[in-house]
């Protein structure tokens, strides 16, 4: 028969198909496994239709056999096959699908599945082929054809020999080259492992002849080779399996042999869809972070299927940064998937989906929190860090949805709280939620902006992640009550009555701090008597939204050197130092400065702020030691 030339444009066009559409050549495999699943899905829904059609589901398969001799990859199936006029026009129209247009003239029945819905799946075998074969036999015809093509050039239908219903796929596989090696579509290792990532759970077995050993007979110890056939994929996914029928070894099973992680899952979520958008869904909590989670290289995602065939590797649409820990799959029959199956269109089924995961995530993680202390600390050990983050990023949208999600050690405790067992047992004439942030407890635990607030018998929230006080900001306030630093301006804690100065007290002392900021000129924006202080002589407060230990934070950033908390220095009047300033502001200015940036000083290191001066602070030590 002389060669046609393709119904669908030019040349070019299928070199855009080849070259353009597909970005690795592996998919060529699950394109046409599952194309031979389509055409055994057909023969099935016949066999629902017509009774004279017995569907014995043991003689249905996809075999995939590779011929390095003559450098040939053939895939058979036992489905419908095809009669020369729909070779022609499948096959000889781009974009033309055969699947598309059955699934169109039978869309009001069920009982079938068709992936394949654009009709180019089968010229992504030009990607890794120099001649593509096809070798079909249609059901209910006595004849089979041959259609044949190198390429955009055209190709040929010719009658031919096949004794059983099927078709064939013949791939002579292209020659080396430099940049390119098409050997390894020809290595059986290749091939299952393709096979595995993309079309394991095809519902149909993927055969092949492979290679093994067994003890030779009437031996012991010597073993043959043979070649045995064997089927690849598993077939049936987990997902779709009964839930009552898993235990939570399956569920490891499978996280392992997924590869999601080393670790083992904390907790799973498995959920079968049936409403708006029809989707199967397991979802992992994992155990440990990744070594690489904090890191731009971390990528987030859930593998994509469609009807059971891999679409995407990590699928970042459906789950937010905050739940971006969470590892597994789902599987749709209802996304709208670009041309070559490869991306999603972004619509209304996707933003179905993504949403219902996020609730249901953290649904579990409330589950958790409830029944499963223990496993939650261990989670949120790991984790917690991005939830802050959630709630810290875009401008605090996410709040409401992961606050009560939130922990944070506590000075009664010592151990994890959530912000609502700290509010259930607040006392009743706490105004605030106080939080005291630091390096570690140990170290908040030794400032001493905390006296006043511990004295009265208040909790103490420790913030020691450098995202925790940014994400309260946030916050703002959680069941009405407003969160507060301990080296806030104002604690809303009323001072003893002994403990406060006489109005004449308060005004000598008025004069003594103004000259105390003078010395200090820009470092603080005033210097006053303390409320909170009780056994330290100094510390530092900060006044407007911007903490100190923000300030520490945004200062060891690249582009945040500007950054600058008000500092108030606050000064305990009860202490013996204080008679010492008052002594020198009366009788000796030149020492009034050298307390005053002495206790400035002090108050840095209090804070873990670096002294501005080192150098001159040692000489100010040396002249107090003379």
């Amino acid at each position: 028969m002389a060669k046609q030339e393709f119904k669908a444009e030019s040349k070019r066009l299928l070199e855009m198909m080849i070259n353009s559409i597909y970005t690795q050549r592996e998919i060529f495999l699950r394109e046409l496994i599952s194309n031979a699943s389509d055409a055994i899905d057909k023969m099935y829904y016949k066999a629902l239709v017509d009774e004279e059609i017995v569907f014995n589901k043991e003689d249905y398969f996809i075999k995939v056999t590779a011929d390095k001799a003559n450098r040939t990859l053939t895939i058979s199936d036992t489905g419908m096959g095809m009669t020369q006029e729909e070779l022609e026009n499948n096959l000889g129209v781009i974009a033309k699908s055969g699947s598309l247009a059955f699934k169109k003239d039978n869309e009001a029945k069920d009982g079938h599945n068709i992936i394949g819905q654009f009709g180019v799946g089968f010229y992504s075998a030009f990607m890794v082929a120099d001649v593509v074969t096809v070798i079909s036999k249609a059901l209910g015809s006595d004849e089979a054809f041959k259609w044949e093509s190198e390429g955009a050039d055209g190709y040929t239908i010719v009658p031919c020999e096949k004794d059983t219903v099927g078709t064939e796929i013949i791939l002579t596989i292209k020659e080396n080259t430099e940049d390119d090696q098409y050997d390894e579509y020809l290595e059986e290792y290749r091939l299952k492992s393709i096979i595995k990532k993309y079309s394991d759970f095809i519902k149909f077995p993927i055969k092949m002849d492979a290679k093994g050993q067994r003890p030779i007979e009437g031996s012991e110890d010597e073993l043959e080779e043979v070649i045995e056939e064997e089927t690849i994929n598993s077939m049936v996914p987990i997902w779709r399996k009964n839930k009552n029928e898993l235990t939570v070894e399956d569920y490891d099973n499978f996280y392992a042999e997924k590869r999601y992680g080393f670790d083992k899952p904390i907790k799973h979520i498995h959920i079968s869809a049936d409403g708006a958008v029809v989707y199967n869904a397991i979802l992992f909590i994992p155990e440990n972070t990744p070594f690489d989670y904090y890191t731009k290289e971390y990528e987030k995602g859930l593998e994509l299927y469609s009807n059971g065939v891999l679409i995407m590797d990590k699928c970042s649409d459906l789950l937010p940064d905050f739940f971006s820990f969470v590892k597994g799959m789902v599987d749709s029959e209802d996304l709208s998937l670009n041309i070559s199956r490869e991306m999603l269109q972004h619509d209304r089924q996707l933003t179905l989906i993504a949403k219902n995961i996020k609730n249901k995530i953290k649904s579990q993680l409330q589950s958790l929190l409830k029944d499963e202390r223990e496993k939650y600390e261990q989670f949120f050990n790991s984790f917690g860090r991005q939830l802050k983050f959630g709630v810290y990023n875009e401008y605090g949208m996410n709040k409401d949805l992961l606050q009560d999600l939130l922990m944070f050690h506590s000075s009664k405790e010592k151990k994890l709280v959530t912000l609502d067992e700290y509010v259930a047992r607040m006392p009743e004439d706490q105004k605030y939620i106080y939080y005291a942030s630091g390096d570690s407890m140990e170290r908040i635990d030794r400032l001493p902006q905390t006296e006043i607030v511990t004295d009265k018998g208040y909790e103490i929230l420790y913030f020691t992640d450098d995202i925790d006080e940014f994400a309260i900001k946030m916050i703002m306030s959680y069941k009405e009550k407003e969160f507060r630093s301990v080296s806030s301006g104002d604690l809303g804690i009323e001072a003893d009555e002994n403990d406060k100065p006489t109005e004449a007290e308060e005004n000598d002392n008025k004069e003594l701090f103004e000259a105390m900021k003078g010395v200090l000129t820009d470092k603080v924006t005033n210097v006053k008597a303390s409320k909170r202080l009780k056994s330290h002589p100094v510390c530092l407060s900060s006044e407007g939204e911007l903490t100190i230990e923000m300030e520490k934070i945004l200062m060891g950033m690249a582009n945040g050197q500007d950054a600058k908390a008000d500092k108030v220095l606050e000064i305990n009047v009860n202490h013996e130092v204080f008679q010492s300033l008052r002594d020198a502001y009366a009788n000796d200015k030149d020492k009034l400065s050298l307390y005053t940036n002495l206790l400035y000083n002090q108050a840095l290191l209090i804070e873990g702020l670096q002294v501005i001066d080192p150098v001159q602070f040692t000489n100010d030590i040396c002249k107090i030691m003379k």
